[in-house]
């Protein structure tokens, strides 16, 4: 298969997607990993040219850990638009990976990028199979299935969890893609929560903040949707899930029967499926 993974940010889709993204590239299908903006104004020190080249760096670095291919578009940080130029690039882009799945953010969320990373995507959920609309690059014959990444938001609807992933054996993985990012995870967003004089000087030190101040964010969706869990991998199983990653099926794009969720997903338990 191949997946595309449409986050706002270089850091969006390895937070909220970044174990199953490794299952799949452990499976052999081919990942790619998008963020739709350059990250250019994430932090409280640096920003423009010299934050963007370190952020795609630190996306670069991430992707090699976890065997995944990264791609930085160069829309600002914050100015993101559902823009008609937006859209067809989005178009293209999943024309030319061929995409069989493709996930994003919901259209529902705190920040405006992504909002409208979501936007472009259902923009473009329809457009990617209309052979005159970015005609430089055939139309896909099959129509992906798109997918939502997980979030808590609540309104104007509740994010449902369709499929529950549990990604307990590619945690380690994770959270060295995470600690990759390190303007990010070390710098920006603990200056966001005021703990910044909390973090480690020393990289092995910190590693081990990492994870002990993001488990119990990583814990909670596991927790949110244990009885998915249970359903897909058996009470016993699913019951002793630590970390799970949700994901939502979108209206746009082709819809999976429970047959099809599992060709998506080949590392859930054969015959467990249930969609709605």
């Amino acid at each position: 298969m191949n997946i595309v993974c449409i986050g706002a940010h270089p850091d969006d889709a390895e937070y909220y997607a970044g174990g199953t993204l490794v299952k799949w590239a452990r499976g052999g299908h081919r990942v790619l990993v998008v963020s739709m903006t350059n990250g250019d104004i994430g932090h409280f020190a640096m920003a423009g040219g010299a934050l963007a080249r370190r952020r795609a760096a630190e996306a670069h670095r991430s992707a090699e850990r976890a065997g995944l291919s990264e791609c930085v578009l160069d829309f600002h940080d914050g100015e993101l638009l559902p823009t008609l130029e937006v859209r067809k690039q989005v178009v293209r882009l999943i024309r030319e990976f061929q995409a069989d799945l493709v996930l994003t953010h919901r259209p529902w969320d705190y920040h405006p990028d992504h909002r409208y990373t979501s936007m472009a995507v259902q923009d473009a959920a329809f457009m990617v199979t209309v052979p005159y609309f970015c005609p430089d690059v055939p139309a896909l014959q099959k129509n992906p299935v798109f997918l939502y990444m997980m979030d808590a938001f609540t309104k104007p609807a509740p994010f449902k969890a369709d499929v529950a992933v549990a990604v307990d054996d590619v945690m380690d993985v994770k959270w060295s893609m995470l600690d990759s990012m390190e303007s990010q995870f070390y710098e920006w967003l603990p200056w966001l929560e005021g703990t910044l004089d909390e973090v480690p000087a020393d990289a092995k030190d910190r590693r081990a903040w990492l994870e002990n101040t993001f488990s119990g964010v990583f814990k909670e969706p596991a927790n949110r949707a244990r009885k998915v869990l249970e359903a897909l991998y058996g009470k016993a199983v699913g019951a002793r899930v630590t970390y799970a990653e949700l994901f939502e099926v979108c209206e746009y794009g082709r819809q999976p029967s429970a047959d099809h969720i599992l060709d998506l997903f080949p590392f859930l338990p054969r015959g467990r499926v249930r969609k709605g």
